[in-house]
């Protein structure tokens, strides 16, 4: 029975891809995916045919593979990181729903830059955070912006997914602004780019100073909570174990 596989190929190294989401892309007939992703399998999957478009052309990507599906075929769909956070695994499903196609499905996870670049940096995430994606193609501005203010607000750690783009310069920069009305310019920030990929670059600065380091569409930005630290080359965010242990 033809399948449609929605794939987490994770941060981009072949280690760190699940064998579930290997097993997923040997068999299907036909991957699909943005051109950036699928040279990061290719090795992977030489003998299997790959359809690689622009990262705007989710929609089309999404009904190609379900055209494929119903014409007999088992299809993977990939995604960098996870499928299911900010990835394919989304507009597929939606569309899906809305046209009541019945096909089968199933979404393989992946690591996500969440993961990878906290695991680059330390331990970030030992106690609560969120994300939120700065990418304004899909989310209105004000959105975000009120997204930022009861994170900053409530002290979470935050990740920000799709800091800039050649376009789109100055959100970031209003993110900073709204977390300085929280927290102290000395909060330990953490700028990974380009997780486990040819290229990676990781770097620990302060809420005051980190917009001075570059970043892109490849880059995660981790601000620390209130209680967050650096320690050498590593951020640490306790999980209060100081209340129940003595260290």
């Amino acid at each position: 029975m033809p399948k449609l596989y929605l794939v987490g190929i994770g941060p981009g190294s072949t280690e760190l891809i699940a064998p579930m989401a290997v097993r997923a892309l040997e068999n299907s007939d036909i991957i699909m995916g943005y051109e950036k992703y699928t040279e990061l399998i290719e090795k992977l999957v030489r003998s299997r045919s790959i359809e690689s478009g622009p990262v705007t052309g989710e929609l089309e990507r999404a009904k190609k593979a379900i055209e494929y599906v119903l014409e007999g075929k088992t299809v993977a769909i990939i995604s960098s990181g996870d499928s299911g956070i900010y990835g394919m695994a989304g507009i597929v499903i939606e569309f899906i729903a809305a046209h009541h196609y019945d096909i089968d499905i199933q979404i393989v996870p992946g690591i996500t830059a969440l993961n990878s670049a906290g695991s680059l940096l330390g331990v970030p995430f030992m106690n609560d955070f969120c994300s939120i994606s700065l990418s304004d193609r899909l989310t209105p501005e004000n959105d975000i912006i009120k997204r930022i203010e009861a994170a900053a607000k409530g002290d979470f750690v935050t990740a920000l997914y799709n800091p800039v783009s050649s376009r789109r310069t100055e959100l970031i920069k209003k993110a900073r602004e709204i977390m300085l009305k929280y927290r102290d310019t000395d909060t330990p920030v953490g700028i990974v780019r380009n997780a486990y990929r040819d290229g990676q670059e990781v770097s620990i600065s302060t809420l005051g100073n980190f917009l001075d380091i570059p970043m892109d569409m490849f880059t995660i930005v981790i601000i620390g909570n209130s209680g967050t630290y650096k320690y050498g080359k590593y951020m640490i965010t306790p999980r209060n174990y100081t209340n129940k242990y003595e260290l």
